[in-house]
C-alpha cells in the first residue's frame, strides 16, 4: 500500500481526509491554547535526585504505573548511586498533587544503581510487574499487589547480566504466551580503549514453558554488533503485524555505527535491516525514541532526540512495506528543537527523553522533550530547559515551554506525562541529572489555586481478560470525534530509560462524545464503543459496553 507524501500539504490532507464542518473549521484557524504548569515536587512529598559518576551521565528514568491497585498511576524513580525510590499517589481528584515514599522489599545493593525502569506484566497474572535497567544485573520485579515486589531473576531462569543497561522494550510474538524482552546496552568499560568504541551487544530474551507451564527466560540472543544503545522499541513500522525492533545509539562512544532497526520474525533469530534492504545510514548521538502516527496514514512517525537537532522521520511517499526508507521532516513541522527556547545560550541542544501526548485536549498529539548537558560539555548548552512542541492545525508545532512554565535550569533526562490526579489534565514528571525530581501539576488555563478545563478528554484502557498479554501490548486505540480521528499503540519502550502502563489519554476538543475502536493485538478489529467526553472507560475484549471507572 503506498501512502501520501507528507508534508506536501497538511491542510489539503485534512481536507481530504477529514471533511470540516463550519465548527471545525473555526476550531483549525486557531493557535493551540497552552497550558499552565505549576512546579510541586517537595509540596507533594517527592525528594529524590538521581545522580552519580559519569556511568549516569545518562539514565535516570520513571516508571508510571498503578501498583496498588486503585488505577492512579504511582512513580518509581531511578537513583543512579541513589537508591531508586517508590512512591504511592495519594493526590485527591483535581486537587494538589500528593505522594507518600513506600518501602519496597529490595536490598540496598538492589535498589542501587537504577538507571531506568518499565512497567509490565510479564507473568499475565493481572499485576503489574517491573523491570529494571541497572549497572549490572537487571532486575525482573514480580509484582505481588499492594506496591510489593519480588526479584524474581533465580525463579525465571533470567540471567539480568553484568552490562550498562540504558534501555528496554518487549512485545507479544505469535504463539508465545508471555513477553519477548530487549534489553539495550551502553559502554563496555572493561574493553580496551574503554569508552571508546567499546559498545556492549544488545540481547533479546524469548520467553520459554517450563515444565510445569510456568515462565522461563534462560539464555539471551545476541543482537550485535550494538553500538551504544539509550533507547530501542518494538515497533510495527509498516504495519505487517510483525513488530521489529528499533535501536537508536549515541554516536559519541561507538566506532562506525549508525542507527538500526532489527527484524524479528517469530521463531526465527533476528536480522538487521541493511542497505541492501532499503535501511539508510544515519548516525546521530540517539538519545530517546517517541512514536505516533501523526497523519493517521497507517504508519508510525519516529521523534528521535540527540545532541543537536531532533528528528522527525517519516516513511518515505515512494516506498513500500517492505522497504524502511525515512525522510526527516522536523524542519518542515518546526520540532527540530536543536537550540534553547529562551536565555542567551546559543549552542546547540542535548535532548533526551522524547514522547507524544495531549496535553491541552485540543485533539492534536503535542511533544515533549526533555533537555539537559550531559554533564559540562563546553559545545553544548549548559541552560537547556525541557521543550514542550504543542500541535497546531496546520500540521506544524510551536515551541510553548516558557509560557508553560517548564522551562527550568535542570538537566533533564528520564519523564512521563500522565493524569495524577484524575482531571483530565496531563501532568508531568522529570527526572534531573544532580538535582531534584521536577513534578508539574497540569492547572490548565488557570492557576495552582484556580485551575481552569482545557478541551475535552478520555482515558481508554484496554483488556484481554484470560488471556495472555492481558495489557493487549501492541494494540491500537482508535477515537474518532466528528470527522477527526487520532489513535495511539500500546507499547512497552521507548522513551529515554522510562515508560508507563495504564489509561491513554485523548484529547477531544469540543466534542462531548466519541466513538472508540481497539484493533487487539491479533489484528481483530471491535466494533464501535460510543462514550461522553470527560471520563475513565475500561474496554475488555468481546464485552458489549465500555466500563466506566469513577475517581475518589
Amino acid at each position: 500500500m503506498k501512502h501520501l507524501a507528507f508534508p506536501v500539504s497538511w491542510l489539503l490532507l485534512t481536507a481530504l481526509a477529514f471533511p470540516a464542518s463550519a465548527t471545525e473549521d473555526a476550531r483549525r484557524s486557531s493557535i493551540a491554547p497552552v497550558p499552565s504548569y505549576v512546579e510541586e515536587a517537595s509540596a507533594a512529598g517527592i525528594d529524590h535526585t538521581y545522580d552519580g559518576a559519569w556511568e549516569y551521565f545518562v539514565g535516570g528514568g520513571a516508571a508510571i504505573f498503578d501498583c496498588d491497585g486503585d488505577r492512579r498511576p504511582d512513580l518509581f524513580l531511578a537513583g543512579g548511586k541513589n537508591p531508586a525510590r517508590l512512591y504511592r499517589n495519594l493526590s485527591l481528584t483535581a486537587g494538589p498533587l500528593k505522594f507518600e515514599p513506600v518501602e519496597t522489599d529490595l536490598t540496598e545493593k538492589q535498589s542501587g544503581k537504577v538507571l531506568g525502569a518499565y512497567p509490565l506484566d510479564f507473568n499475565n497474572d493481572g499485576i503489574l510487574d517491573l523491570v529494571l535497567l541497572r549497572l549490572g544485573e537487571n532486575l525482573l520485579l514480580e509484582g505481588k499487589g499492594a506496591c510489593r515486589f519480588d526479584v524474581a531473576n533465580r525463579a525465571l531462569e533470567f540471567d539480568g547480566g553484568r552490562e550498562w543497561t540504558t534501555a528496554f522494550s518487549a512485545t507479544f510474538e505469535p504463539e508465545l504466551d508471555y513477553p519477548t524482552l530487549a534489553f539495550g546496552n551502553y559502554v563496555d568499560r572493561s574493553a580496551p580503549g574503554a569508552p571508546w568504541g567499546t559498545c556492549h551487544d544488545n540481547f533479546l530474551f524469548r520467553p520459554e514453558k517450563g515444565a510445569d507451564g510456568s515462565l522461563r527466560y534462560p539464555e539471551a540472543t545476541r543482537l550485535s554488533p550494538g553500538y551504544c544503545t539509550l533507547s530501542i522499541l518494538f515497533t510495527d513500522w509498516n504495519r505487517s503485524g510483525e513488530p521489529a525492533l528499533r535501536i537508536s545509539n549515541d554516536r559519541h562512544y561507538y566506532r562506525g555505527g549508525e542507527e538500526q532497526l532489527w527484524a524479528v520474525p517469530p521463531g526465527r533469530p533476528p536480522r538487521p535491516y541493511r542497505k541492501s534492504d532499503g535501511w539508510q545510514h544515519l548516525k546521530i548521538w540517539g538519545m530517546g525514541i517517541a512514536s505516533v502516527d501523526l497523519d493517521v496514514d497507517g504508519y508510525p512517525e519516529y521523534a528521535l532526540t540527540s545532541m543537536g537537532d531532533t528528528k522527525l522521520q517519516k516513511l518515505d511517499a515512494g516506498a513500500d512495506e517492505t522497504v524502511p526508507v525515512y525522510q526527516d521532516i522536523a524542519f518542515d513541522l518546526g520540532v527540530t528543537a536543536h537550540r534553547p527556547y529562551s536565555g542567551d545560550d546559543l549552542k546547540p541542544s542535548t535532548g533526551w527523553h522524547s514522547e507524544f501526548q495531549d496535553v491541552n485536549n485540543d485533539g492534536l498529539w503535542d511533544l515533549f522533550i526533555a533537555k539537559g548537558n550531559v554533564e559540562a560539555m563546553p559545545d553544548f548548552a549548559s541552560y537547556d530547559p525541557d521543550n514542550l512542541l504543542l500541535g497546531q492545525w496546520d500540521g506544524t508545532f510551536t515551541e510553548a515551554g516558557d509560557t508553560a512554565g517548564i522551562g527550568l535550569d535542570r538537566r533533564g533526562r528520564g519523564a512521563g506525562l500522565a493524569d495524577f490526579n484524575a482531571d483530565g489534565l496531563l501532568d508531568l514528571v522529570v527526572v534531573n541529572r544532580a538535582a531534584p525530581v521536577s513534578l508539574f501539576r497540569n492547572t490548565g488555563q488557570g492557576s495552582a489555586a484556580a485551575p481552569k478545563p482545557l478541551g475535552n478528554w478520555l482515558a481508554v484502557e484496554i483488556r484481554q481478560p484470560g488471556q495472555p498479554n492481558n495489557r493487549a501490548v501492541g494494540a491500537r486505540i482508535s477515537v474518532k470525534t466528528g470527522n477527526h480521528t487520532v489513535v495511539k499503540d500500546i507499547q512497552v519502550g521507548a522513551g529515554h530509560a522510562s515508560g508507563q502502563m495504564g489509561f491513554v489519554h485523548f484529547g477531544l476538543g469540543v466534542a462531548e462524545r466519541a466513538n472508540v475502536r481497539v484493533r487487539w493485538p491479533d489484528g481483530d478489529w471491535s466494533h464501535g464503543y460510543r462514550v461522553f467526553a470527560n471520563g475513565h472507560v475500561i474496554i475488555e475484549r468481546g464485552a458489549e459496553k465500555a466500563k466506566l471507572w469513577y475517581p475518589e
